[in-house]
């Protein structure tokens, strides 16, 4: 890999469990990956990335022409010699356990030449004895395979790797081996090369915009469809996207889930994981989930545009403290030169806030990155179902202000909301039906919702009651608040404040009781919607007060619980 890309990775404890991994004044001890974690620390990765690190030192942060030194083996970090245990006696987890993958790799494949090779394995070509057809073979040694955790990392990979099997943008999964020695993980072959190396082939190491966002846009597909199965990649950078093959429109493809993990709703990782370059503030904090991902493919994006890295120093202490306090240079050649389109993409994709930050699916609706301006093929939003789910748990006055802020967006403001709308309107009538509401909650695989919840769910949307739910009323539920808030702050003071005044009848500057009552047409004491939003208990709701209860119903409301009562 490149001098510049640091070829460690990042990683701290199970997301189950408190980090060990220790945290003064925004530094971090790196330790390598979880399989490596399973064995004697290495004592030479830390010297290794210190002069990584002065080599950065010399190209201020540019992704330059390859040197002798730029590419290296991934995980190129020594072997570590065998524990004491296993020289005891001991026999590894790995010699210890049955996988249950088929037992007959040699009969039905030969193995060639060598790819590459990391801390627990070697990847070959191999080739398909029946067919004749070439694939890519991971095999990964027992041996070494020394405590529990690296047998789940094994385990987790291959259960990653079926889950998005099909993916246009995933290499390709097609069986999995074991013997005695060995456990085989046989994909598709891919000999394009490594993203990183066409990054450093470019002129200026730079792509233009258009050749840019097509390769944006791939990755945002990864990042959608690991997303909807609970699936955070957590590694995302030019090292782990590789071409099918040399060809210049060849598709780009995911590979090394090795970091990757599921993730149970309403939850967040704890550990610190990921590589230096890419790794978001909210990893930092040990408080991440699916925007990490998002926050990598703008890191990518900025050095595809530029050919230099948003964050930078030279050490990755200083990386960190860069990530987490400063904001990406956009004044410097060549962004005077880029769209305003393109600038505006990747600022929204590094924003600090993740709550903030767009989301994969958010982001193919983008201009910017949006393939012919077609909205073909943008699968389902996570945090537009999330959104779905808790609009139900919120109060009648949230509802009702959710539904006076959505009523004053413009089509501009509301775009990606269209297309999600598109994508859940299966039959493509104008509205959505209980039984597309159900499909389209069913494809957020972590959460098993009962029917019972979908028919809820759509029944508070449908503020009409005609049992169907229409564009205005999918975008009350659905609109991302804090977003709104983040992204345009003058914006948000408009459309916030004309939402205000569709209840605030005489424009004295408060909603009180009786105007409340009018515009809700509610029956019966109004006093328990006032209390919830009347923080200064004056008998009435100001401006301020109101944007606090537009922006806690999209930022800290409860959530619906699923059927396992999560």
């Amino acid at each position: 890999m490149g001098s510049c890309f640091s070829s460690s990775k990042v990683s701290g404890s199970n997301s189950n469990t408190p980090s060990t991994t220790t945290t003064t004044n925004h530094t971090v001890n790196v330790h390598q990956n979880r399989r490596e974690n399973s064995k004697a620390p290495s004592t030479t990765a830390v010297n290794s990335r210190k002069q990584e690190g002065s080599n950065c030192n010399r190209d201020k942060g540019n992704i330059n022409q390859k040197n002798q030194q730029q590419k290296q083996p991934r995980n190129s970090q020594q072997n570590v010699k065998p524990s004491s245990r296993r020289q005891s006696g001991v026999i590894p987890c790995g010699r210890r356990t049955d996988f249950g993958y088929d037992k007959d790799f040699e009969k039905r494949y030969t193995i060639g030449k060598l790819l590459g090779h990391g801390q627990f394995g070697y990847t070959y070509v191999a080739t398909d004895k029946s067919s004749g057809d070439r694939v890519a073979v991971k095999r990964i040694e027992k041996n070494k395979m020394v405590l529990p955790i690296a047998v789940e990392d094994v385990k987790r990979e291959v259960k990653i790797l079926k889950a998005l099997g099909g993916h246009e943008n995933v290499v390709q999964f097609y069986n999995s081996f074991e013997d005695d020695n060995y456990v085989y993980i046989v994909m598709e072959l891919c000999e394009g090369g490594e993203l990183l190396d066409r990054i450093l082939s470019k002129k200026d190491s730079r792509y233009t915009e258009k050749d840019a966002a097509i390769v944006v846009r791939q990755m945002l597909k990864v990042a959608a469809e690991c997303h909807l199965h609970g699936l955070v990649h957590r590694d995302m950078k030019p090292e782990n996207f590789l071409f099918k093959s040399s060809k210049e429109d060849s598709p780009l493809k995911a590979t090394d889930f090795g970091l990757s993990d599921f993730i149970r709703p309403g939850r967040k990782f704890q550990d610190i994981v990921g590589s230096a370059y890419y790794v978001a503030p909210e990893v930092l904090k040990r408080r991440s989930g699916p925007e990490s991902d998002v926050w990598s493919i703008g890191v990518i994006t900025y050095i595809l545009l530029c050919g230099r890295r948003p964050f930078w120093d030279k050490t990755e202490d200083g990386i960190f403290k860069e990530v987490l306090r400063n904001k990406p240079d956009f004044r410097r050649k060549p962004w005077s030169n880029i769209s305003n389109s393109a600038k505006d993409f990747v600022k929204k994709l590094l924003v600090k806030d993740p709550r903030a930050r767009l989301t994969a699916a958010q982001a193919l609706s983008h201009p910017w990155v949006r393939e012919g301006g077609n909205a073909a093929e943008i699968p389902l939003d996570i945090s537009v179902l999330s959104n779905m789910r808790q609009f139900v748990r919120y109060s009648r006055l949230k509802q009702f202000a959710l539904r006076a802020l959505a009523s004053t967006l413009d089509e501009e403001e509301i775009a990606d909301l269209r297309d999600q709308f598109s994508a859940i309107d299966v039959d493509k009538n104008g509205v959505i039906s209980l039984e597309e509401m159900r499909q389209a909650l069913a494809k957020d695989l972590p959460w098993k919702m009962k029917e019972s919840r979908v028919l809820e769910i759509l029944q508070a949307i449908d503020s009409n009651t005609d049992g169907l739910v229409d564009f205005p009323e999918f975008v009350a539920a659905t609109l991302h608040v804090h977003q709104l808030e983040e992204h345009n702050s003058t914006k948000w003071q408009q459309r916030s404040q004309a939402a205000f005044e569709k209840f605030d009848v005489d424009k004295d500057g408060f909603i009180t009781p009786e105007e409340l009552k009018m515009h809700t047409g509610l029956r019966g004491s109004i006093d328990p919607l006032l209390e919830e939003a009347d923080i200064d208990k004056d008998g009435k709701i100001s401006i301020s007060e109101f944007r606090r209860l537009l922006r806690t119903a999209s930022i800290s409301s409860p959530t619906v619980r699923d059927s396992r009562g999560m």
